[in-house]
């Protein structure tokens, strides 16, 4: 990559779509650990890139905060800013700091963690299965369309205990209010906010072994309002960051020497290629982001009160002071991908996450041992996010049975 200009790099645009890596290695060259950047619409912020950085912003809490109204740049922010979802304040679990976020998400984790595991396992088993079966017999696929996108919405929908009629449109509809964007992409959310206030108002008259009954019978006395954004925030997390996990950990072990001479009996090698995933190509790459409560000093460049924070996930994990031995890091699970600290992915969400995709995986080698690329591996695209990293289709070709 040539040499970037001085000043501000820009977070966005044909330079970043191309190569990302690239460009956070070169970031981290020129600038080292912490970056003055430009996201879209030129507004300004702080890229966080190397991994003790990364450490150190999320987990000091109280000097860099989650709240997205400390921000001193809200005067630049275009009207129609793309990236505003990222950044409006709304009272959910997202957003909040202190006794009141570890009350929220104290309570998220403790219904999460009575979730079974083995009977998530089986449930994505039967998921995978069903939409196996709808192409199976057509010797071809496109396995993000017609695969990863839509077992991990399913799953999270089956742990909410929703009732099987109501699946398929809130299915929809969340993927809309995701994945579309302008009028489409609010109506969707809308109808998906009204479906869960029902859903919720009826786990409060008849609760059931489900995540919306957990919450309502938790002792942090959480609101019908607070249980409806939170499971909101929740879904939203387990939707694209496990549909990407799954999709990069396929394109890898299709693509990857390693990999393709166990693919036939690939359970042996799912775990690992799961984990390398979340090193070398993790499908978060960025979170927006940090806010900074005073006037401080961070990796070399002075952090004013209220600047904001953008944390590189996928570049502080492939920062070199951390890899210096390769083999050795994508063997542990010491990656940032799901962050860190008291604002991190809520345990044990990493653990439900990889169940979904651990079995979707396992489940698709297991039924179409012979699948492989229907197109070369370098034609393969990536879509153009700054948060995410995954691809727009993955074509393969197998044996129709």
């Amino acid at each position: 990559m040539a040499t970037l200009p001085p000043g501000p790099v820009r977070l966005y645009g044909p330079q970043f779509e191309k190569d990302p890596g690239a460009l956070y290695a070169e970031i981290r060259r020129q600038h080292g650990p912490v970056a003055p950047v430009l996201l879209e619409g030129e507004v300004p912020a702080w890229f966080v890139c190397g991994y003790r950085e990364v450490h150190q912003v999320t987990t000091d809490s109280q000097l860099f905060a989650r709240d997205t109204r400390r921000w001193n740049a809200w005067s630049q922010v275009p009207q129609d800013w793309p990236l505003a979802a990222y950044v409006v304040h709304n009272p959910s679990v997202m957003f909040t700091e202190g006794t009141e976020h570890r009350r929220r998400a104290g309570a998220i984790s403790d219904a999460l963690d009575a979730v079974d595991q083995f009977e998530l396992s089986t449930q994505c088993e039967r998921i995978a299965d069903q939409l196996i079966d709808e192409f199976a017999g057509t010797g071809e696929a496109d396995l993000m369309a017609q695969y990863a996108e839509r077992i991990p919405l399913r799953a999270a929908v089956a742990m909410c205990g929703m009732p099987t009629a109501d699946m398929p449109g809130m299915v929809r509809d969340l993927g809309l209010s995701i994945d579309s964007s302008g009028q489409e992409s609010l109506d969707a959310y809308g109808r998906v906010q009204q479906a869960m206030a029902r859903l919720v108002a009826d786990k409060r008259v008849a609760p059931g072994p489900d995540v919306p009954s957990r919450l309502l019978q938790h002792p942090s006395g959480l609101t019908d309002d607070e249980i409806v954004l939170d499971l909101l925030v929740v879904m939203a997390a387990a939707h694209q960051p496990t549909t990407y996990w799954i999709g990069n950990t396929i394109r890898l072990m299709l693509t990857d020497v390693r990999f393709a001479t166990t693919l036939s009996g690939g359970r042996a090698s799912v775990g690992q290629a799961l984990n390398e995933v979340l090193w070398q190509d993790t499908p978060t790459q960025n979170f927006i982001g940090r806010f900074a409560t005073r006037d401080t000093r961070l990796g070399g460049q002075r952090i004013r009160t209220g600047d904001l924070l953008v944390l590189g996930l996928a570049a502080a994990n492939n920062d070199p002071h951390v890899r210096k031995d390769a083999g050795g890091a994508v063997g542990n699970r010491a990656q940032m991908s799901f962050g860190h600290g008291e604002h991190g992915c809520p345990y044990p969400a990493p653990e439900l996450a990889e169940v979904i995709a651990r079995t979707s995986i396992e489940v698709l080698l297991d039924r179409l041992p012979d699948l492989m690329l229907a197109v070369p591996a370098e034609s393969l695209t990536w879509r153009p996010s700054i948060w995410m990293r995954g691809l727009t289709s993955l074509p393969v070709r197998f044996t129709a049975v």
